[in-house]
């Protein structure tokens, strides 16, 4: 009978892709997919909550001020995107081969076969994630215009 190493458990340390697609789906921005995965020491895990909080503070910004408020065209763009990267994620996660998920995440265990939950999340990733993107690129280049138009304004007067 051979003792486990302090702390190391075959349930803790087995990682799902149905659990990373999901936690990438609904927390994402946040970086609980990368937390899960690479645990609470994950430099990028902690990159992801900054952006994200930015661009809600850029959303209550142009709550508050209205529409004409140039900080919150500069930060609403960022939630944008993080939430765009983290259902990109998620869709890596979900279709990633059970046993290539197997050798990267889960070394020296044997492959689980993970079913339709992973994909239904991929589906709930594309669907939300190509909407926040085309969002954000409409978003973005409406307000780069509209500033065109106000310099050209200012020129002509």
């Amino acid at each position: 009978m051979s003792i486990p190493a302090p702390g190391a458990t075959a349930a803790a340390a087995f990682k799902s892709k149905t659990v990373a697609t999901w936690l990438s789906f609904a927390l994402g921005s946040l970086g609980a997919h990368r937390f899960y995965l690479h645990g609470f020491g994950d430099r990028l895990g902690w990159l992801h909550p900054w952006p994200t909080l930015l661009g809600l503070y850029g959303i209550q910004r142009m709550d508050t001020l209205g529409q004409d408020d140039v900080t919150a065209w500069f930060l609403i763009p960022l939630l944008g995107l993080m939430l765009a990267q983290s259902m990109l994620a998620g869709i890596v996660y979900g279709l990633m081969p059970d046993d290539r998920w197997a050798e990267r995440f889960n070394p020296g265990q044997p492959a689980h076969r993970t079913g339709w939950l992973p994909i239904v999340g991929v589906i709930a990733c594309l669907m939300v994630g190509g909407a926040c993107l085309m969002a954000t690129i409409a978003f973005s280049a409406q307000r780069y215009f509209e500033s065109q138009v106000e310099a050209a304004r200012e020129i002509s007067q």
